[in-house]
C-alpha cells in the first residue's frame, strides 16, 4: 500500500512537473493609439487697431526773430584810457561835460575808460607787441611817463602842439611830459597840497599865527591845543597803508630841506619832531588808522585839521565854504614844501585814429576847458598859463588860486615811482614807521628812521 501512494505521489508531481515545462500560448493584448487630429474651429477675435488721425491743433512755440534796426553808428570811436577822473562824481563831470560837447560836434564816440597805471603800461605793452593797437589816447601819471616815452609807445606831439597859439604850457612838469626836447604828453590835473580847516578849530590857531603864513612849528601847537582842548585828536592824516602820508610827510619834510622820499637824513629828522609832538599829545583823529581819505573825516567833521590834496581839500571847501578855512601848506625853514603831481594826454603808438585823437586833445587843452575841467573835478591846478585868466571868485577858483600859489612859490618834488620796483612798497616803509611809532605815542628814533630808509633804498631799480 505504501507504495502505492509513492508511486501515486510520484505521478502527480511528474505530471505537475510536465505540465510546468510546457509554455502556454503567447496572449493577444490590444494597445490604444493616441493620434492628435487637427479641427480647426472658426472664432470671432476682436483686434483693437489704433489709428494715427493727424488733428491741426494750433501751440504757441518762441521762435528768435531778427529785426533789422536802422541805427545811427558814428563814424568813428575814440578809446579814451585813463588813470585820473577815477572818482565816480569826477567821471560824470568828465563824461557829461567835457566829453560830450565834442562827440556832438565831431559826429563821434568817445570810449572812456578808468585804467590804473600799471594796467595801462601792461595794455600798451601787448598792444605793441602784437601790432594790434586798440587804444587811442592814454592818461598817465608823470611819474610813470619816462617808461612810455623810453618804450616809445606814445607819439611825438612836438608839431602839434607848436601850433595852437592861444595855450602855454607850464615848464614846471616839461621834466616828465617831455624828452629830448619832444613833447610826448601833454599835462592835465596838476596838483599840490594844501591846509584845509574846520573853523571850530579857529579858536584854537596859536597866537600870532597866520593861516595863510603858518610854520609847521604853528601847526603842530595849533594841533595839541585843539586836543587839550575837545579831549581828543582832530588832525587827519591817511592812515590806511598805501595811501597819501607818503606825501603828506614828503611834502613837509621838504619844507626842512629834506629830499624825497627822505625818512633819515637830518632835515628829515626834523620834520619827523613835528608829526611826533602831535603824536605824543594824541593830536590824531581817533579813527585815523581808517582813513583812506581826509575828504569825508572833514565833511563828517570827525576832523578839524589837515593838509591834502588840492582837489580834494576843494571838494570839502566847496560843499560849505563858511564852514571852512583853506589856505597853503605849512612852511618850514626853507619855505612850503608840497609834492605836485600832474597826469598828462598821449597819443598812443600806432593809433588807427590818430587825427581825431589830436583834435580831442586840442579840445582838451583849450585854456577854457582846462578851467572847466579843474573846477568841475574839485579844483586841480590846470598846467595851462592862460587858464588862470578865466579863473573868477567862487570857492573852488580859491581853491584854484591857492593851489598855484603853492605851485609857483613852494619847494615842489615830483613823484619818481619810476625809480623804485614798487612805489606802493615805497609808501609801505612809511607807513609802517606811523604805525609802530607815532601812533604809539612815540617819538621817531633816528634808529628807526634809519631802518625806514634801508627799506625805501632796497626797491631802488
Amino acid at each position: 500500500m505504501k507504495r502505492l501512494s509513492i508511486l501515486t505521489v510520484l505521478t502527480i508531481v511528474g505530471a505537475l512537473v510536465i505540465s510546468a515545462c510546457v509554455a502556454p500560448p503567447p496572449e493577444t493584448i490590444e494597445v490604444p493609439v493616441v493620434q492628435t487630429v487637427l479641427v480647426e474651429i472658426e472664432k470671432e477675435v476682436k483686434v483693437v487697431e489704433t489709428v494715427v488721425v493727424e488733428v491741426e491743433k494750433e501751440v504757441e512755440k518762441e521762435v528768435e526773430k531778427i529785426i533789422e534796426k536802422e541805427i545811427e553808428v558814428p563814424s568813428k570811436t575814440l578809446v579814451f584810457s585813463s588813470r585820473l577822473f577815477s572818482p565816480p562824481r569826477e567821471q560824470e563831470f568828465f563824461i557829461n561835460e567835457i566829453i560830450k560837447p565834442f562827440e556832438e560836434e565831431h559826429g563821434v564816440t568817445v570810449n572812456f575808460q578808468i585804467l590804473d597805471d600799471n594796467t595801462l603800461l601792461d595794455r600798451a605793452r601787448v598792444q605793441q607787441e602784437t601790432d594790434h593797437v586798440t587804444t587811442d589816447i592814454v592818461v598817465a601819471h608823470n611819474s610813470r611817463m619816462p617808461e612810455w616815452t623810453e618804450a616809445g609807445w606814445v607819439e611825438d606831439l612836438t608839431d602839434q602842439v607848436a601850433g595852437w597859439q592861444d595855450r602855454t604850457f607850464m615848464e614846471t612838469f616839461n621834466q616828465d611830459t617831455n624828452m629830448d626836447g619832444k613833447q610826448f604828453f601833454l599835462p592835465v590835473g596838476a596838483d599840490v597840497y594844501l591846509l584845509l580847516a574846520n573853523n571850530k578849530a579857529l579858536p584854537y590857531v596859536p597866537e600870532g599865527a597866520d593861516i595863510d603864513n603858518i610854520t609847521w612849528e604853528q601847526y603842530a601847537e595849533w594841533a595839541k591845543a585843539i586836543a587839550e582842548g575837545e579831549g581828543e585828536g582832530k588832525v587827519c592824516i591817511t592812515g590806511i597803508p598805501q595811501k597819501s602820508w607818503i606825501y603828506q610827510f614828503g611834502g613837509e619834510a621838504l619844507s626842512f630841506g629834506a629830499g624825497f622820499p627822505d625818512a633819515n637824513s637830518p632835515e628829515a629828522m626834523e620834520a619827523w619832531k613835528i608829526w611826533g609832538d602831535i603824536g605824543v599829545a594824541g593830536g590824531f583823529i581817533p579813527g585815523v588808522l581808517n582813513v583812506d581819505s581826509c575828504v569825508d573825516p572833514m565833511m563828517r567833521e570827525e576832523a578839524w585839521l589837515t593838509v591834502f590834496h588840492n582837489a580834494r581839500a576843494g571838494q570839502v571847501f566847496a560843499s560849505n565854504e563858511t564852514q571852512y578855512t583853506l589856505g597853503p601848506a605849512p612852511s618850514g625853514p626853507t619855505g612850503i614844501g608840497t609834492i605836485a603831481g600832474v597826469s598828462g594826454y598821449g597819443v598812443m603808438k600806432g593809433s588807427e585814429n590818430y587825427d581825431l585823437a589830436v583834435a580831442f586833445l586840442e579840445y582838451l587843452t583849450r585854456p577854457d576847458v582846462q578851467v572847466k575841467l579843474a573846477k568841475g573835478t574839485g579844483g586841480f591846478i590846470p598846467p595851462v598859463q592862460e587858464a588862470i585868466d578865466f579863473l573868477g571868485d567862487d570857492p573852488t577858483d580859491e581853491v584854484i588860486k591857492k593851489a598855484i600859489l603853492v605851485l609857483e612859490n613852494g619847494i615842489a618834488s615830483g613823484v619818481p615811482a619810476g625809480n623804485y620796483q614798487d612805489w606802493g612798497a615805497v609808501k609801505q616803509c612809511l607807513d609802517d614807521l606811523f604805525q609802530d611809532t607815532l601812533m604809539e605815542g612815540n617819538e621817531v628814533t633816528q634808529e628807526r628812521a634809519d631802518a625806514a630808509q634801508a627799506c625805501i633804498d632796497g626797491l631802488l631799480k
